[in-house]
């Protein structure tokens, strides 16, 4: 059988395993397209069904979480523990809380984490967690009650060793508190089980900032390559949550000049260049909606429907909202006002049409999987920390977090340079993750 068969039988495999997972789908094809060349090189792969167990996760947890809300009424939603693979290190990635969670998202971000994991070069494997919970309009207390139920069943699945969850959307230093204090109250001891935490009790410094600075410092390395840089570069940044807002602070400190960000809503203009002191405030502090920004700056604009943001002249766009924000509609107007980088701060923000569409118009195209490999770095680096009992300075963080993203960036050129697609990173950063995670498989035997 060809490299191409084999590749099409595992894929339809997934189909008809996953009915109705459609990011799960998405995920797994992306990445298995990208192997036919090391599948014809590796053909141990196949023999040891490397591709088909890949794509199977070693777990699935799902359970039921009650809670009661303020009004006294029990209330039910459902949680969710993918640990996709284990390979090179304990399940490592993030919890979810947000309405749109079923078991398809978790798949597709743990099975995502797998390569992106095994990018950073840390000793981390694949894993992604959540529940259909909305903390939004829900008061401190609420939140309190609904993490400890979650933490009450998802601590006999966790462990320093095991599993290591973090926050991801809608999951923040006060859910991650309130599920560690759960975890250290039912199994009595204090361990690293969970990243994002307080800086005063077990956390990392660098680690709010990460997946934006990270970002940024992937493009910046790809931009050196070219004998450029981020100095009098015009960026987009979509979102305004915390990836966002730090990807703009590094962006604004070397030299680029960011005019747009969005919320869900819409997206702000400013061609002077946005302050971000003032969307720290507005989101951050008084928790508002972007177009509060105009209100207080009368030479930006706000438009409604935040896909507009790409129509906005650029040189640089960095997606950095939520899957699938960038389509192929939006992907042909940023290669018609001349943009030249396009990198991921989010997970799979990008179409395939318009990953294709970069692709064929030359434009560097970062994949998430590598672009914000920051935020689990720095997580790494805090497990790190914990397994020492010792805290890192801030300049010691980032320096580990710069020289882990730069080494990403040669990584995944230099695998999609050995494959005879040189400069299509997608096809390096998939190439490059699963060949550790494979040879890992293939050493530990039939497991």
């Amino acid at each position: 059988m060809s490299s191409k068969n084999v590749i099409e039988s595992v894929y339809e495999q997934v189909l008809k395993r996953n009915p109705g997972e459609n990011e799960f789908h998405q995920a797994v094809k992306e990445v298995l397209d990208s192997l036919i060349p090391v599948i014809e090189e590796n053909p141990q792969y196949v023999d040891s069904r490397i591709l088909d167990r890949i794509v199977e996760p070693e777990r699935v947890l799902m359970f039921r979480v009650p809670w009661i809300d303020d009004a006294g009424k029990v209330q039910v939603n459902r949680g969710f523990r993918v640990q996709f693979n284990s390979a090179i290190g304990p399940y490592k990635g993030g919890i979810r809380f947000h309405p749109s969670v079923y078991l398809g998202i978790i798949k597709f971000l743990g099975f995502e984490q797998i390569f992106k994991n095994s990018l950073t070069g840390l000793m981390m494997g694949g894993g992604k967690g959540g529940s259909d919970f909305d903390p939004k309009g829900k008061s401190n207390n609420e939140v309190m009650r609904f993490c400890q139920s979650f933490m009450t069943e998802l601590c006999k699945h966790i462990g320093a060793d095991t599993d290591v969850p973090a926050g991801d959307i809608g999951v923040g230093g006060r859910e991650v508190g309130y599920m560690f204090g759960q975890y250290k109250r039912i199994r009595n001891e204090f361990v690293g089980v969970l990243t994002g935490k307080g800086l005063q009790w077990g956390g990392s410094l660098v680690r709010t900032e990460a997946t934006g600075y990270g970002l940024v410092y992937i493009v910046d390395e790809l931009l050196k390559e070219k004998g450029e840089s981020f100095e009098g570069k015009t960026v987009t940044v979509s979102g305004s949550g915390n990836v966002a807002i730090y990807a703009t602070e590094k962006v604004q400190q070397l030299g680029g000049k960011v005019v747009a960000m969005s919320d869900s809503n819409g997206f702000i203009y400013d061609p002077q260049g946005i302050k971000l002191d003032t969307v720290k405030q507005i989101k951050e502090v008084e928790r508002k909606r972007i177009k509060e920004y105009c209100t207080i700056h009368t030479s930006a604009k706000y438009t409604e429907g935040c896909n507009g943001i790409w129509t906005v002249k650029c040189d640089v766009a960095l997606p950095c909202a939520t899957q699938n924000e960038l389509d192929g509609a939006s992907a042909k107007a940023l290669v018609k006002n001349g943009c030249k980088v396009v990198a991921e701060g989010a997970n799979m923000p990008t179409t395939p049409d318009g990953a294709d569409i970069f692709i064929e118009n030359n434009v560097a195209f970062l994949p998430g999987k590598a672009a914000n490999a920051g935020g689990v770095a720095v997580s790494g680096l805090e497990m790190a920390q914990n397994s020492q009992r010792y805290a890192w300075t801030f300049e010691r963080a980032d320096a580990e977090l710069k020289n882990i993203m730069v080494n990403i960036y040669k990584n995944i050129s230099s695998a999609a340079e050995k494959y005879g697609k040189k400069g299509n990173y997608i096809v390096g950063a998939n190439i490059a993750g699963f060949v550790k995670v494979a040879d890992s498989m293939l050493a530990q035997g039939v497991i």
